[in-house]
């Protein structure tokens, strides 16, 4: 589990390339690394990752052909940064909401509103997601656990866009701070409202057959 609370950027530093596979190597700084082992969980850009090798600062993970496919990390290339967080442990502070590092889909950036210390990004949902997503409800975007803003129905009529509203300290910690028009973000939606949703859509179906 974690609770969307980034602690911190890593850097790419070698990328393994196989058929549908590709192994990621990441430079973890020293407070990142504080009992690691081989087989813990850590989130990168919000996806759930194992760590196959150590080997001082560089630690490796394994990405399959789901995560090529669903995620953004199919397109990182040697020397761009991921945010990284480390599983939560039994009894940590929640901070943000308990996510599981699982995407379903990615969001397209399709406007960047600045203000003075802060910084409003909005984004392009397909319409399997849009439904998942409410005004001051949470999601998980890149990993970081946000509260959406508004929401509005998309430009193509297809799906929705939202918005959510940065600090500095985010922008500063995170790579949410370098995303620009037309990037692509990993969307983790609230497990809670998901089920909420799903279950409803369920009840109304049967009832009307």
């Amino acid at each position: 589990m974690f609770t969307g609370i980034v602690q911190g950027t890593a850097e790419v530093v070698e990328v393994r390339e196989l058929e549908e596979f590709r192994t990621h190597v990441v430079a973890l700084p020293e407070s990142l690394r504080s009992g690691l082992e081989i087989g813990a969980s850590v989130a990168h850009n919000g996806v759930c990752l194992t760590v196959t090798a150590i080997e001082g600062e560089r630690v490796s993970f394994d990405l399959m052909r789901e995560t090529l496919r669903l995620t953004n990390l199919g397109a990182i290339t040697p020397g761009q940064c991921v945010n990284i967080e480390r599983a939560a442990r039994f009894g940590d502070e929640i901070g943000g909401h308990s996510m599981s590092g699982h995407i379903i889909c990615m969001a397209q950036v399709v406007a960047i509103e600045e203000a003075p210390n802060n910084r409003r990004l909005w984004f392009a949902l397909p319409e399997k997601a849009a439904k998942f997503v409410f005004e001051k409800g949470y999601i998980g975007v890149d990993g970081i656990s946000l509260t959406v803003g508004d929401v509005r129905p998309s430009a193509d009529g297809a799906g929705a866009e939202f918005s959510v509203n940065l600090i500095p300290e985010t922008l500063s910690r995170t790579v949410l701070g370098s995303r620009l028009m037309g990037d692509w973000v990993n969307i983790e939606i609230d497990p809670q409202t998901q089920v909420i949703v799903e279950t409803v859509e369920r009840v109304l179906a049967s009832r009307s057959m």
